[in-house]
């Protein structure tokens, strides 16, 4: 599992310094024939982490759902972000990746409901949920880098 972790805080850290180095419009401008900006891949990447392991193991998000409904799956990205959404998600996305492991580490997911993903993929404990979050924080990122060439 060190691997999955240790993948995990790449990707974060590399999608914290794009938060970091873009401009405001960058992070936001939607892109024609792109239905979402740089900055909402990336907040959608912290919303599915909490959703695919804390709230299928029953246990409370730390992020709230106001938050969660702008930026998860099916939402609408706007180019108007609050910048306190962009500094919350700057703060987060390692400081909730290295929460994750140490809750993982001192065994906190204890039952796990069973989620079917929209890629075909079942996930059945929160090992399946890590790995699957590491394959979806990869999809987001590679969307990520093709958006910053574009903009």
């Amino acid at each position: 599992m060190d691997l999955i972790f240790e993948t995990a805080l790449f990707n974060r850290k590399l999608m914290t310094s794009f938060l970091e180095e873009l401009s405001y419009k960058q992070l936001t401008v939607i892109p024609d024939n792109f239905n979402n900006s740089i900055f909402w891949n990336i907040a959608h990447t912290l919303v599915t982490q909490q959703l695919l392991t804390y709230k299928l193991a029953g246990l409370p998000l730390q992020i709230n759902k106001d938050f969660v409904a702008k930026y998860t799956k099916g939402s609408k990205a706007t180019t108007e972000i609050q910048k306190e959404d962009i500094e919350y998600v700057k703060d987060n996305l390692v400081s909730f990746s290295l929460k994750l492991q140490k809750d993982y580490e001192k065994e906190v997911f204890k039952k796990f409901e069973t989620y079917h993903t929209s890629v075909n993929i079942s996930l059945y404990n929160i090992k399946d949920a890590l790995n699957f979050n590491a394959f979806h924080d990869g999809i987001h990122l590679g969307i990520v880098m093709s958006l910053k060439k574009i903009i």
